[in-house]
């Protein structure tokens, strides 16, 4: 039983009854001490111990032993306030309202051990200040019994919590001017060289721009002449956000040029850290119809030019010492056949590119680079709109393929593409990281 189950008064009353001890019926602490065992013998003197009478009298006069609940008791200093009067409280009885309330007797065996955990508290616990929780006691009387951890005593809990508060303090107290410190500095491209192929739009250009906000120098690799109205406003921001953005006209199955320009880009920058082969292009042919020519630019396109593209970028990063982390660009068409989109050369051409990364992540990792493949599902583009305007059913078969019943947007592939070029991701490699909304998970 608890000692907040007793009150003061029945803790010295003759009413209080001790629980019966599994050897049989017990007596009271005063007849206990007056009762001698009839079956066992008296106990025999020492050598040098004088004779003692076991008469009554001398029982009598050895000091009864204290309940334990009085012990303890005895260890609290007395309540500061007096009783308040009797309340009555609806339909139940009088009770006496509650002001001060001591722990329970476990919670005091618990401290009981001081060489572990310190002494006992030195004062009572108002009952303002606690809430009810069991007919045991109050959690603030509770706790205040409660061994210290090792840990905490320490510092170590207290620390790592005293820099996390700290940590949100300082996040909130970012001004217009001075923008909010990173939550997660795993995460900064600070002083990193980037390249991204495809880069002059769609979804290319949307990574382009969240690299440039994590800190990096990015340079976009495009065949386009003129690169989309876009990246101009996003060469600007880039500006503004104390970094830059440079574009390069390349086509990668030009493999000299390519490697001429990344060669480049290397000497002017002292090096090259990361890379995202984002060239592609996709072709609709049922495959009984496909040509063989078409089926080769599809492949020398989205297979040969991304491994050499891996490749060029790749060597200088072995020749740094330093490593760096390279990101190939694949479909989630690359698992899975399309239902209702005849794309067999494509689709075959990202389950290449899906495989090709495993491989170099196997070759290239005792370098320190780091090679993963990354699989959107379907993306709303502005070739994909116009795509629905010939074929209105796929604005509704698209979205109901996926466990979240939509198609996605070139900016929800951001933070993917910070993720697996920072150190966020610094213990992954050879993975793919699959992006569709469950569409290849049904």
């Amino acid at each position: 039983r608890m000692y907040s189950e007793w009150s003061s008064d029945s803790l010295h009353s003759s009413s209080c009854r001790w629980p019966k001890h599994p050897r049989g019926p017990q007596h009271p602490p005063s007849a206990r001490a007056a009762t001698t065992t009839p079956d066992r013998a008296p106990r025999k003197p020492h050598l040098h111990e004088k004779p003692t009478s076991t008469s009554s009298k001398a029982t009598t006069n050895a000091p009864a032993r204290q309940p334990p609940a009085k012990a303890i008791g005895a260890l609290l200093p007395p309540s500061p306030l007096p009783p308040p009067p009797l309340t009555r409280i609806g339909s139940r009885p009088l009770a006496r309202a509650a002001t001060a309330v001591r722990p329970p007797l476990r919670a005091f065996t618990c401290c009981a051990a001081r060489h572990h955990h310190g002494a006992l508290p030195k004062a009572v616990v108002p009952a303002a200040g606690a809430t009810l929780t069991s007919r045991c006691g109050l959690t603030a009387a509770a706790a205040a019994c409660r061994p210290v951890s090792p840990n905490v005593a320490a510092g170590f809990t207290a620390t790592h919590r005293a820099s996390s508060r700290a940590s949100s303090t300082t996040a909130k107290t970012g001004t217009a001017n001075s923008p909010s410190p990173s939550v997660l500095p795993e995460f900064s491209l600070s002083g990193k060289v980037v390249i991204v192929s495809g880069a002059g739009r769609g979804l290319g250009l949307v990574q382009t721009e969240a690299l440039l906000e994590a800190g990096a120098t990015v340079y976009a690799l495009d065949r386009l002449a003129d690169p989309s109205p876009d990246f101009a406003r996003v060469q600007k921001k880039a500006v503004a956000l104390g970094t830059r953005l440079e574009y390069a006209r390349v086509d990668v199955r030009d493999v000299d040029v390519l490697k001429q320009v990344v060669d480049g880009i290397a000497e002017r920058e002292g090096g090259i850290h990361g890379l995202i082969a984002a060239a592609g292009i996709q072709q609709e042919t049922p495959a009984i119809e496909y040509a063989a020519e078409d089926a080769n630019r599809m492949f020398e396109i989205n297979v040969t030019g991304v491994f050499m593209t891996a490749q060029a970028v790749a060597r200088h990063m072995i020749a740094s010492g330093k490593g760096g982390s390279i990101v190939l660009i694949g479909s989630m068409s690359g698992t899975v056949a399309n239902r209702g989109l005849i794309c067999p050369a494509y689709n075959a051409s990202k389950a290449a590119v899906l495989q090709l990364a495993r491989n170099l992540a196997s070759e290239w990792g005792m370098h320190n680079i780091r090679v993963n493949s990354l699989s959107p599902g379907y993306i709303v583009t502005q070739m994909v709109l116009e795509l629905f305007e010939s074929f209105p059913e796929r604005k509704t078969d698209w979205p109901s393929q996926n466990m979240l019943g939509r198609l996605s947007s070139p900016e929800e592939y951001r933070g993917a593409a910070v993720f697996l070029l920072s150190d966020a991701s610094s213990f992954m490699t050879g993975a793919d990281l699959r992006m569709d909304g469950g569409h290849a998970a049904w």
